[in-house]
């Protein structure tokens, strides 16, 4: 199983946030005191925060998917919805947080430092919170929005001054453990060391971190060997430390070639740009400060080898110490050397310039639409896409159940202009228009529909401009509707005023007058309402 884990692949989520409440306020004598729905609770968010105690992410290895709470709905009696339980998960000191691409999002780097990666939903208003002038008893509420999620990458870079590279089995761990007070594994085959091991060094008044990574092998780049996984561990690092093997047992092996070999795995290795200077570039491995340690040299064929290559070494420029892990011979020079390269280090970091990225204030300017509408087709009709974040925002927050809440949304549509420009695009009845991407909301689209649900009288829940679409007559229906009423009433006074020519109702006549006058007023009235809302279209 497992121990160490150094990158993983994390689902987070914010929570969901609660629902608005809809309800009336009823008192003794009061029984209609006015809409006093609660707003229902935010979700709760998804946080990394740093932490000294926590030093591999293999908690997240096992459980790769996070949750905030989800916010409680409002209640009546004017309480607002319980907000969700923020998610604080903690990580080890050089994190660095990802997205799918590769993109750096947050470097975390320091204790305490956080950083937000999934914001929890907004809780829906409660009819108290929609009433208005014009509306003084909305009978609908707005509903949570679910929270972001985002598939993100988590890499552990360990915080470290010094790094050992080299061969499998050069003595690595062994140069760590008799320098600092870390205890790795130590055995006498390759590969002992499967994960980087730091130690805490004091060389006089200065105190640094070293880094013991696995070892690197020819082809590592290509994945031989445990590849260039754990090199990403010895990117802070300020120098680098190569540690040689002077009494290797192989017959193909020698420090010559073993230090060409792990420079040349270090130079096809490409450093993470989140790691630029102040003046935005990326140091390499092999043009940092190196160090060479010739190890081994406790023993009489590696204190040998050690004397014939370093001439050659310090030829080509490099500072060459003969250390012993198992002596601690040439160790106190071997740090007192990192100690001076440490504090060069620090100093040319305390000394550049703050690396300040500059605030862009861009307020939105007084024209620009706070959505987009975008002609498509399908099947060989026109679709028209509405993007934007309120748009859909307010879908999410409407509950179709509900007619008024509909004709709410109506309402915003039409105040924010979607309308409009649906009219400039060329769009005509019964074209569908999608709000959102491709799971969007999908509605045939009525012009007619128009603002001012709050003026009509009609009972709470219910838009009288959203009745059912096929039993909604046009006017050319209503203006036939009309006529006939028209002639049906014609026809009868004219079949009574045949039946008393006729003499059928001698003794009711008076009565058929009466009722026949009716008629014709009632015939005369509706002639002028015609003409009315003839001049009115």
């Amino acid at each position: 199983m497992a121990s160490f884990v150094d990158r993983v692949v994390l689902h987070v989520s914010g929570g969901t946030g609660g629902h608005g409440c809809v309800s009336v306020h009823s008192e003794k004598f009061k029984p209609l005191g006015g809409p006093d729905g609660g707003k229902g609770g935010d979700g709760g968010s998804v946080t990394f925060r740093v932490s000294d105690q926590t030093t591999t992410l293999l908690d997240f290895h096992h459980a790769p998917h996070r949750r905030g709470g989800n916010g409680q709905p409002g209640m009546g009696d004017w309480r607002d919805g319980k907000d969700g339980a923020s998610l604080v998960l903690e990580v080890p000191d050089g994190t660095v947080i990802k997205d799918k691409e590769g993109n750096v999002l947050a470097d975390l780097v320091g204790i305490g430092t956080e950083y937000v990666a999934a914001e929890g939903g907004q809780g829906g208003l409660g009819n108290n919170a929609l009433s208005s002038q014009k509306r003084k008893a909305p009978g609908f509420a707005l509903l949570g929005v679910a929270g972001s999620e985002a598939d993100i990458v988590l890499e552990l870079k360990s915080i470290a001054d010094i790094a050992l590279v080299g061969y499998p089995s050069a003595g690595k761990s062994s140069l760590i453990a008799a320098m600092s007070a870390a205890r790795p594994k130590i055995a006498d085959y390759p590969f002992t060391t499967l994960i980087p091991n730091l130690g805490v060094v004091q060389a006089g008044d200065v105190r640094f971190t070293m880094a013991d990574v696995p070892g690197l092998i020819e082809g590592a780049s290509e994945g031989k060997g445990l590849g260039h996984n754990f090199l990403r561990h010895v990117e802070r690092c300020a120098a680098i430390v190569h540690v040689l093997d002077c009494a290797a047992l192989e017959a193909d092996r020698d420090p010559i070639t073993d230090l060409a070999v792990i420079e040349r795995e270090l130079d096809r290795y490409a450093v993470d740009m989140s790691f630029a200077g102040s003046d935005g570039d990326v140091v390499p491995l092999n043009a940092r400060p190196r160090l060479v340690a010739l190890n081994k040299v406790d023993s009489p064929d590696g204190r040998d080898m050690a004397e014939f290559v370093k001439g050659d070494l310090e030829a080509r420029g490099y500072r060459v110490f003969e250390v012993s892990a198992a002596s601690h011979e040439g160790l106190k020079q071997l740090g007192f050397a990192m100690a001076e390269i440490v504090t060069e280090a620090r100093k040319a970091v305390a000394d550049a310039p703050a690396k300040v990225t500059p605030v862009v204030l861009r307020p939105r300017a007084v024209n620009e639409s706070s959505f987009t509408i975008r002609r498509e087709e399908r099947n060989l009709a026109p679709l028209f896409r509405v993007r934007g974040e309120k748009p859909e925002r307010w879908v999410e927050q409407t509950d179709f159940q509900n007619e008024e809440a509909i004709g709410y949304l109506a309402d915003r549509l039409a105040k924010a202009g979607v309308e409009k420009e649906l009219f400039r695009m060329g769009a005509t009845p019964g074209d569908t228009v999608v709000i959102g991407g491709d799971n969007g909301m999908i509605f045939d689209w009525e012009p007619t529909m128009m603002g001012g649900a709050e003026h009509l009288a009609a009972p709470r829940g219910t838009d009288l401009r959203l009745l059912d679409l096929g039993d909604r007559p046009t006017r050319a229906q209503k203006r036939q509707e009309q006529q006939d009423r028209r002639d049906a009433k014609a026809a009868a006074r004219a079949e009574m005023d045949a039946e008393r020519k006729a003499g059928i109702w001698t003794e009711l006549n008076n009565r058929h007058e009466v009722k026949a006058k009716v008629i014709d007023a009632e015939l005369a009235a509706e002639g002028d309402s015609d003409d009315t809302g003839a001049t009115q279209n």
